[in-house]
């Protein structure tokens, strides 16, 4: 599995599969590769796919810090470099949807189109007090309380109903698996921190802005603030809560590739 290794230390793992375009694909706060799994099964294979796992998250090292997103999509963009990759497609899903937007932002010229999925631009009322107490949490050592209150925000009802064992077990083992707690706290201070909204609209690239209706982490409002702010960019709706590209990865799966496709020729 390659690994670059950041200027830092940091060992960033990603991903590499397929032959043909590059598709980058970059995960939400959970920051796990692993997160378009189902989406990548269904989508076809004449493409390449570049997956990274954030530094402080899945299989990357997990430093103190700092964190800011910035800083990950500088990550992003050096896996590039080292694919001997000039330019790509950018799909990222919440924070990864942050990050596509900094790539789009600050790294014009590597961009041939932006997927911002379930993001947000800027942080308000409701986004501070959801992620302030998911922080609380941490600080107090509630892996499993954390992790809970992460599945019940991000999955609608007929997912939890059907996959609760599997989420439970995975509740349960978080007071290991999110170690150390305080980079997972730094992690959600930088999603505090990101604000990009006032220059969305210098983005060039062709855009897709994709949101889900019963998304109840980051409702549906945000993924239509930044696609009104971005100039000539497309919106899609979709289903799943805030999980769904997870939760339905033929329906994310399609859309994504028609919007390449269309964009590509």
């Amino acid at each position: 599995m390659p690994v670059f290794i950041a200027s830092d230390g940091c060992r960033i793992h990603y991903e590499v599969s397929g032959t043909g375009p590059a598709v980058v694909f970059v995960p939400g706060l959970g920051g796990d590769g692993r997160f378009w799994t189902g989406v990548l099964r269904a989508l076809p294979q004449h493409y390449t796919f570049i997956v990274a796992d954030h530094r402080g998250a899945g299989r990357s090292d997990r430093p103190e810090g700092p964190y800011n997103i910035g800083r990950i999509a500088s990550d992003v963009i050096s896996i590039l470099d080292q694919e001997g990759c000039e330019q790509a497609h950018f799909v990222g899903h919440s924070t990864g949807g942050a990050v596509v937007q900094m790539i789009a932002l600050d790294h014009r010229d590597r961009t041939l189109s932006a997927v911002i999925s379930g993001s947000w631009a800027r942080s308000d009322a409701r986004f501070r007090t959801i992620f302030n107490v998911r922080l609380a949490l941490l600080e107090a050592g509630l892996g499993e309380a954390y992790q809970n209150l992460a599945h019940f925000l991000s999955y609608p009802n007929d997912y939890l109903a059907s996959h609760e064992a599997g989420l439970l077990a995975r509740a349960s083992e978080a007071d290991d698996a999110l170690q150390p707690f305080s980079v997972v706290a730094a992690r959600i201070r930088m999603l505090l921190d990101f604000d990009r909204l006032a220059d969305l609209p210098r983005i060039k690239s062709p855009t897709l802005v994709i949101g889900a209706g019963d998304d109840a982490l980051l409702p549906l409002y945000y993924s239509r603030q930044i696609a009104d702010a971005i100039p000539h960019s497309q919106f899609h709706e979709l289903s799943g809560g805030h999980f769904f590209p997870v939760v339905r990865p033929a329906d994310f799966a399609a859309r994504t590739e028609t919007f390449i496709r269309q964009v590509s020729s």
